[in-house]
Parts: C-alpha cells; sequence; structure tokens
C-alpha cells in the first residue's frame, strides 16, 4: 500500500523578494541603458523612421516586463514556493496558474550543494542545488543555517558522502 504523501510546508526565507527585486532592478536598468544609447544612436545618425519605431515598441514590452519582473513575479514566487523531505522524497511546490509538485525520490539524488551569490551573501541566504541523473533542482533562497541543515539532512537521506572542505 502507498503511504500519504503530505503537501510540503517549509518557505522561502522573506528576504528572497528583496533580493529578487534587487536583482531584476538592476539587469532592467541595464536594459534601458542599451534602449537609452539606441535612441541616441537613432536620433544622433538618423537612422530609418522604421527603426525607431521598433525601438518604441520594444521599450513599451520591456516597460511591461520590468512591472511584472519588479512588482508582482517576486511576490508570486515567494507565496507559492514550498519545500520538504524525508527519508523517501525531496517534495518541491510551486506555481502560481500552473502548480507544480515534484517528488524527487531520494535513491535518485547524486548530489547537493549550496550556493551563495553576492546579493544572497549580503543578506545571509544561499540556494540548495539538487542534482540527479536527469536533472537538477533549487530551492532558490534559504537562510545560510537552514540551508546548510537541509543540505546534510538531503545528504544523509540520499547516503551521499560530503566531501570535507
Amino acid at each position: 500500500m502507498y503511504s500519504k504523501i503530505h503537501s510540503p510546508e517549509h518557505r522561502l526565507s522573506k528576504d528572497a523578494v528583496k533580493i529578487w527585486i534587487i536583482r531584476e532592478v538592476m539587469i532592467d536598468i541595464l536594459g534601458f541603458i542599451i534602449l537609452g544609447v539606441l535612441f541616441y544612436l537613432d536620433y544622433h545618425f538618423s537612422w530609418k523612421d522604421w527603426i525607431g519605431w521598433i525601438l518604441i515598441v520594444i521599450t513599451i514590452i520591456a516597460v511591461l516586463f520590468s512591472i511584472w519582473s519588479i512588482f508582482i513575479e517576486p511576490f508570486l514566487l515567494y507565496r507559492n514556493f514550498r519545500y520538504d523531505a524525508d527519508e523517501s522524497f525531496l517534495q518541491l511546490k510551486s506555481g502560481a496558474l500552473k502548480e507544480v509538485h515534484q517528488l524527487v525520490p531520494m535513491t535518485k539524488i547524486q548530489a547537493v550543494e549550496t550556493n551563495q551569490g553576492p546579493l544572497f551573501r549580503k543578506y545571509g541566504l544561499c540556494s540548495l542545488e539538487i542534482s540527479t541523473m536527469g536533472s537538477s533542482h533549487t530551492i532558490p533562497a534559504l537562510p545560510k543555517e537552514v540551508a546548510v541543515k537541509w543540505r546534510n539532512q538531503i545528504a544523509h537521506f540520499a547516503k551521499i558522502k560530503e566531501v570535507e572542505e
């Protein structure tokens, strides 16, 4: 018989939203600087009229994507991401419009690692990368001590021998 699998309950750090917003603002600023340079070059060199119209359309699309990626997406990602692990499965649940609930058998996990970039380091967060033979899964923003605890727990469940650092 099958045992009942409960939905995952653990959440990401609330600082994840800040980090995702900061990252998107930095990317958007870079994109708008590039668009500004292109508008300047269009004006300065009197490019064909259709190039100016294409730049205007690209700018409108970029503004809409910026609104989505800064004001909506980070909150949806945070609100809908859950994770959990036990002796049998790693569970990941995400998605606002299309809910995805992944069950990764512990016997298939080959490697578990923590990653910490500059923004994550500033807020004391890590992402947890879980690799199997055919795929990779990420728990994106956990407090460092929680990420290390989960890394060790999943490694123990998956019987992975950790290399001494």
